[in-house]
């Protein structure tokens, strides 16, 4: 045990409607095997700002409004009471807090993996729960992941997208594993960029067998790992077919790229959804049935799918890959003012570049 403390203040910057963010303070119990944690460094996902500009439905804002935003970030620890972790070190954030096992909620055939990520009885930072916009930070000590001296500040931060795009990639690992597999996704935004680089650099696709779809020449062009194609000027009926699809595109193009991947996959492929999208979808489900397709929605990980993905961010050529996506100055934040200039202006540019903010919580 390192602390006697059981309780810290912390400074919680709550969006408590569309585009007001408001500082309280908020005391936060810590428990034994538990850990808080002071956010350093963190990254605006597009989650994040469809809450800020209250593009989620009513009812799903009025369910988990008043909350901090955030779930993509790292700190350094401050208070702890457990066995492992040690104040001062370095951690990423795992926003997936697990709840307490309900068996009843899900089929018989649930195992351990599923409930960790898509059990209704967990909390996710960020979404209906305060998130990483806040001094202090308490979470289960497994949900603090210690960083590698290896692995800088700016790569470690874009742990938790990574780690998505390795438990999505994960259902489909035994086919990966085949040397002839050909990939493709759809998406030349973060998401498909981390995807693909992940492919690229931990299954060992290069370009005769990884291929990116996206709608802007600018962004694909820094995918040079793999081969490329502009998806409106691309013929998918005339194409070799690929053997798994991940769809990483989202929002209102959701429906042409999952339809156009259903177009493009082989009799008995894999689809895996990764973009997000508040409207109803319609699928060509006819190609599905035919072709005997496999679909799969992922969109979160848990604590092992970190572990392998920092265990990767040790390889130096992996980083510099990641590189590409990170802004040349991150945002300083020291008030809630700093905070909704910054979620202001991530709104209004949506660069390519994810936007990384660096806290002084002092």
């Amino acid at each position: 045990m390192q602390t006697t403390k059981t309780s810290v203040d912390s400074r919680t910057f709550r969006l408590v409607s569309p585009g007001l963010v408001e500082e309280m303070t908020v005391k936060r119990s810590i428990r034994k095997g538990e850990v808080a944690v002071e956010p350093t460094i963190g990254s605006i996902c597009h989650a994040d700002l469809r809450y800020y500009m209250g593009l989620r439905r009513p009812e799903a804002l009025a369910k988990k409004l008043p909350m901090a935003l955030l779930h993509e970030g790292i700190g350094r620890i401050v208070e702890s009471s457990s066995d492992s972790l040690k104040v001062g070190q370095r951690v990423v954030i795992v926003p997936n807090i697990p709840g307490k096992e309900n068996t009843e909620e899900c089929s018989s055939l649930c195992d351990k993996e599923f409930i960790d990520n898509y059990s209704e009885k967990n909390h996710f930072l960020g979404s209906g729960y305060d998130g990483i916009a806040q001094s202090r930070l308490v979470l289960p000590e497994a949900c603090a992941i210690p960083i590698s001296d290896q692995i800088p500040d700016e790569i470690a931060v874009l742990a938790e997208l990574c780690t998505v795009s390795y438990h999505a990639l994960s259902r489909v690992k035994g086919k990966l594993a085949f040397p002839k597999v050909k990939v493709a996704v759809f998406g030349d935004g973060p998401v498909g960029y981390l995807t693909a680089a992940m492919l690229h650099h931990i299954y060992g696709l290069d370009q005769t067998r990884l291929k990116v779809f996206g709608a802007i020449p600018e962004k694909l062009e820094q995918f040079s790992f793999a081969d490329r194609a502009l998806v409106q000027e691309f013929d998918i009926f005339e194409a070799e077919k690929v053997d798994i699809v991940i769809e990483c595109t989202g929002g209102r193009f959701s429906e042409s790229a999952v339809n156009q991947a259903i177009d493009l996959l082989a009799r008995g492929g894999s689809l895996i959804l990764m973009g997000v999208t508040e409207e109803r979808v319609p699928i060509n489900t006819r190609d599905v049935l035919e072709k005997g397709l496999t679909l799969y929605g992922s969109s979160r990980s848990s604590a092992p799918d970190y572990h392998a993905v920092l265990s990767a961010m040790q390889n130096i050529e992996y980083q510099e890959t990641l590189r590409a996506i990170l802004p040349e100055k991150f945002t300083p934040i020291e008030n809630v003012n700093d905070f909704k200039e910054a979620m202001d202006s991530a709104a209004e540019h949506k660069s390519w570049q994810k936007v990384i903010l660096d806290f002084n919580w002092s």
